[in-house]
């Protein structure tokens, strides 16, 4: 297991790389759009494509291709895994060049209905701005979507082939990916877009253009050190059994194994009619809400599941029970405490990060409390997460999707009837409501298929993780309490809560974990003994 451990670190240092360049991506756009109509337009535009990231880059694609890929390495050695990983990037590149080329379409004829009923009202919008109602707002939409529905594309291509290098056990690599795209969204919007866009939504076709650059990135780097390993790229449209399989696993369970996010994508789009604010200020809580999750959740979970996905193809149930509880224990010590900060120095947190430019204090009180409610699912989208992982890994499609779609419908009912009464926090209650019943349903149908996973064994460690959870919320929050009361200006005040607060909370935190003699301490002894030797 230290070794593995040793890989989630590796994939964690550099999901951390990603997240802040992310942080740093969204002050620049922050500073330049605040909470404005141009923001919520560009963030609901990218809704879509980035879901499509999510399901198959961290989903379904990959739940579905790891294994049969291992299997297909296993039995025929890297030759055969080249073999069939040029039939699945032959297929996905068609069928997604076809939905973007459709979806594109779809979104300029939407684009010039829109325009044709605002009449003088789009010259304003390109010209000046900012746009007034909400047809100009879907107008913005529509643009926008039209512009950066090509990234599926690329990214789904890139799943392949990150998924292919996680088999090969290359995690560097996959794990760069998001570097590549932050990188670019940074230099368009804070380089060319600032210098050379002369309107606003000028500067937003040279934010989409970087989008589509970092795209491209993801999926050119992992391509070409899968051909420095041997892999020979060329088009191969044969319907193999392998192919067969990976479809109908992948078929259903692209649906299923994000409905988290779909939730989300829902809360998006149902903002865009609440007001011009709204959909900007809850992106912007669900991103910081998913640095723990990027960071090491979803590393946990791509570490962890091809150890799953053998133990399921052996048919050794207390093995993979073991090592899911084990995935299980390191998401909770990390997003728990997690969890619980963000929730006590949202404010804090949220105006040293955003509270800059054209994002005022007004934006501030906004998006603090949807940030704390936000965080309350926080644990239990990155359960829902490795959960989901072990049925793929049995071959169930079903349990995810019926779960999935159950969720689904609870969510959207939940927010059409919250939002007329609370706006986005009514959207974002909704969605934290309905990803904690979907893990709960989840793991009940889990135990019930295999008793042997059964969660008991880890209420000790959870009551540990609580106790010294709720020590550093308590140590946290009197501290806050005190800075607030001290003559500092506010920025120096905010830079100490989250520089000084947090490091303050993580050391009282680990140092009780590690007095219980938390579960799994041994594996991190060894990691720190073997870094001695070196």
């Amino acid at each position: 297991m230290s070794k593995h451990l040793k890989n989630i670190g590796v994939i964690s240092f550099l999901t951390v790389v990603s997240r802040f360049l992310g942080l740093a991506r969204d002050q620049i756009s922050a500073a330049i759009f605040g909470d404005s109509v141009f923001n919520s337009a560009f963030v609901t535009a990218f809704r879509l494509p980035n879901l499509f990231r999510r399901l198959l880059g961290e989903g379904s694609l990959t739940a579905a291709f790891l294994p049969t890929l291992q299997q297909e390495l296993h039995e025929n050695g890297r030759p055969g895994a080249y073999l069939l990983l040029n039939k699945v990037v032959s297929w996905l590149a068609l069928i997604t060049s076809t939905l973007c080329a459709v979806a594109v379409t779809f979104f300029l004829n939407s684009h010039a209905l829109i325009q044709r009923a605002l009449g003088a009202g789009y010259e304003r919008l390109v010209h000046h701005g900012p746009p007034t109602g909400e047809a100009a707002r879907w107008l913005l939409v529509a643009d926008l979507s039209a512009l950066l529905f090509p990234y599926l594309a690329f990214v789904c291509v890139a799943a392949a082939l990150n998924a292919a290098l996680n088999v090969f056990e290359r995690f560097t690599e996959p794990a760069l990916s998001p570097i590549w795209l932050n990188l670019c969204m940074i230099a368009s919007l804070g380089g060319a877009g600032y210098h050379f866009a002369h309107s606003p939504l000028g500067e937003l076709h040279w934010l989409c253009a970087g989008v589509l650059a970092g795209g491209f990135l993801q999926m050119a780097v992992p391509a070409a050190v899968l051909v420095k390993e041997g892999w020979r790229p060329k088009w191969d449209f044969k319907l193999s059994r392998r192919v067969r399989e990976i479809a109908r696993l992948m078929g259903p369970g692209f649906f299923g194994t994000a409905i988290y996010q779909v939730n989300i994508l829902v809360g998006s789009y149902l903002a865009v009619s609440i007001n011009d604010n709204a959909a900007t200020v809850m992106f912007y809580a669900n991103r910081l809400m998913e640095l723990p999750i990027g960071v090491f959740a979803v590393a946990v979970s791509t570490v962890v599941y091809p150890l799953i996905a053998r133990h399921a193809s052996e048919g050794k149930p207390v093995a993979m029970a073991e090592d899911y509880r084990k995935g299980l224990r390191l998401i909770l010590i990390i997003n728990v405490p997690a969890a619980v900060g963000l929730a006590l120095l949202s404010l804090p947190i949220t105006q040293f990060i955003y509270q800059h430019g054209r994002f005022d204090s007004a934006a501030t009180a906004l998006m603090t409390p949807l940030l704390m409610l936000f965080v309350i699912g926080m644990p239990f989208f990155s359960v829902v997460n490795l959960t989901v992982r072990v049925f793929y890994a049995m071959k169930d499609l079903a349990t995810p999707v019926r779960v999935a779609t159950v969720d689904f419908f609870i969510n959207l009912v939940l927010s059409v009837v919250l939002m007329r009464r609370f706006g986005a926090i009514g959207l974002v209650t909704s969605t934290t409501l309905a990803i904690i019943i979907q893990t709960i349903l989840l793991q009940r149908a889990l135990i019930r298929k295999i008793p042997e996973m059964s969660l008991r064994p880890l209420w000790k460690s959870g009551a540990k993780v609580l106790a010294s959870a709720l020590v550093m919320g308590v140590v946290v929050k009197l501290s806050w309490i005190w800075l607030q009361g001290c003559a500092l200006r506010p920025h120096l005040r905010e830079g100490l809560a989250i520089f000084l607060l947090i490091p303050l909370g993580a050391a009282i935190y680990g140092a009780l974990l590690w007095a219980m003699r938390i579960e799994g301490r041994e594996d991190l002894e060894a990691i720190i003994a073997r870094l001695r030797k070196k």
